[in-house]
């Protein structure tokens, strides 16, 4: 395989994502009436400031120490929010202190509400050691109230739509945007999401936020030139999740280096939604653990194509797999495809179940028939499995594998088909797929294979280990050809 990333890809993206200069001048927030305790509601005085220093040749918002409450403030360019260590912004509870953002899509990625909004704004940041605070959950079941008096139409009182639930960020078409030290918590929706932005650097931050559903610590939507760097992520959905929504648009030269994370779903994701692409990707040494699905997964669901991805440097621990890759059909005529990913330096612990038939492989790789997964290369994965599942139990072993459902249109998931007769690796319907240094290990005697390929070509394992208390036959096969193991 090509190596993915060239040195002048590289180059190009040192020089376009530089430390932008959005300090020109300070005004301290009291020079506008914005005050502390929070109390009185800033919103106005905070919008004129950012207006004023936009229109003064641009600079510094500082915030010091001290807490204030806002409603949604409008980004401007050439203005840096500053917000100093004790500095708390503070989100309105109020459901009507909130904007929804006028873009050229009707989506609720694009439109949702959110505390901090920018359309189409340039040299623009977010920095310091304090933090914003969205106390998403007291928001989040206002906005249930005001479901339950008829007020807003909504499918839940309990569990409002996202996008009657504000975001703490929620940037469109932005471009140098720096977003670095600060701490974001509480959001009644995804934490922050960056749509179709360009030239962006996330650095340094840290998410909490488990106040409600759907807090993806980050979305970044077909944007291009991102990095997301030395983070940590505490959400109670998606760590780190890219997704796509225009045909005609992609998520490129992407950098997501040295960043830990915890969630309630996926570390890191592709998808769900992936209608445009994903493409010269990096993913460089990061940390998932207690997390409840994959450490990483690529899902190509909505015709998208996932191509020229690098992964290297990867520990999961408590997770519930550790690599998902997936091509689907949600919308019918839609194909996704993945292809051209290189994965490498993985070292990961497989969560223990309660029901060990419910325990997934490490590395599940599921395409379609007709939407074959392609060039695959994986070099020195560690996978360690609690194993224990009970043949007795088990409603598919290496003798029924018809029966795992293909489910072209199913939300995408590491165990989206159910049992699985592999403890180790589970491969199906692909081509090209490569590993060199697999080490799976299981503590206790399982009674599937280690490694279970279907539907699998031109593809091959060398420096296989298996380590398991019963040994017995490491991989089986069907309907697969040109095998080497």
């Amino acid at each position: 395989m090509k190596r993915i990333l060239n040195r002048a890809y590289l180059s190009a993206v040192i020089l376009t994502l530089h430390v932008f200069n959005v300090s020109a001048k300070d005004y301290n927030a009291s020079f506008f009436g914005i005050e502390p305790g929070g109390i009185i509601l800033n919103t106005r005085a905070i919008q004129f400031g950012v207006d004023y220093i936009s229109e003064n040749g641009g600079g510094r918002l500082v915030f010091p120490a001290g807490k204030y409450l806002t409603g949604c403030i409008h980004f401007k360019s050439d203005v840096t929010i500053q917000l100093d260590k004790d500095a708390v912004l503070l989100g309105s509870t109020n459901p009507f202190d909130y904007d929804r953002q006028n873009t050229p899509f009707d989506h609720n990625f694009q439109t949702s509400l959110a505390l901090i909004l920018g359309l189409n704004q340039r040299n623009i940041g977010i920095t310091g050691q304090g933090e914003i605070d969205g106390q998403g959950k007291a928001l989040a079941a206002a906005v249930g109230e005001l479901v339950k008096k008829g007020l807003i139409k909504d499918r839940s009182v309990s569990r409002p739509d996202e996008d009657k639930r504000p975001m703490i960020i929620n940037l469109f078409g932005c471009e140098q945007v720096i977003v670095k030290n600060i701490t974001l918590r509480n959001s009644a929706c995804w934490v922050e999401c960056y749509n179709k932005c360009k030239d962006v650097i996330i650095d340094s931050i840290k998410v909490e936020s488990r106040a409600f559903w759907n807090n993806d610590g980050i979305d970044i939507v077909d944007c291009t030139n991102f990095k997301v760097t030395n983070s940590y992520f505490n959400s109670s959905d998606d760590g780190i999740c890219l997704k796509s929504l225009d045909a005609n648009a992609a998520n490129q030269n992407i950098l997501i280096q040295n960043n830990s994370m915890t969630t309630d779903a996926s570390g890191i994701k592709f998808g769900t939604a992936s209608i445009g692409g994903f493409k010269n990707i990096r993913i460089l040494n990061n940390k998932v653990f207690n997390t409840n699905r994959s450490a990483i997964a690529l899902e190509a669901v909505d015709g998208a194509t996932i191509e020229n991805i690098e992964i290297d440097g990867l520990q999961g621990t408590n997770i519930g797999n550790a690599i998902f890759l997936r091509a689907g059909a949600r919308k019918g005529s839609r194909k996704g495809k993945v292809e051209n990913i290189s994965i490498q330096n993985v070292n990961a612990e497989i969560r223990t179940e309660k029901n060990p038939l419910k325990s997934m492989p490490g590395v599940v790789i599921g395409g379609l028939p007709d939407q074959i997964i392609t060039n695959v290369k994986l070099r020195n994965i560690v996978i360690k499995f609690s194993g224990g599942a009970d043949k007795a139990l088990a409603k598919i072993t290496i003798g029924n594998l018809n029966d795992i459902p293909e489910n072209p249109a199913s939300y995408p998931e590491y165990d989206m088909f159910g049992q699985l007769p592999s403890w180790g690796v589970f491969i199906r319907h692909a081509q090209n797929v490569q590993f060199e240094g697999l080490s799976l290990t299981a503590t206790k005697a399982d009674f599937r294979t280690a490694v279970v390929l279907d539907d699998v070509h031109r593809s091959g394992f060398k420096k296989l280990t298996v380590k398991e208390p019963q040994p017995k036959k490491k991989f089986f096969t069907s309907n697969s050809s040109e095998i080497k193991f």
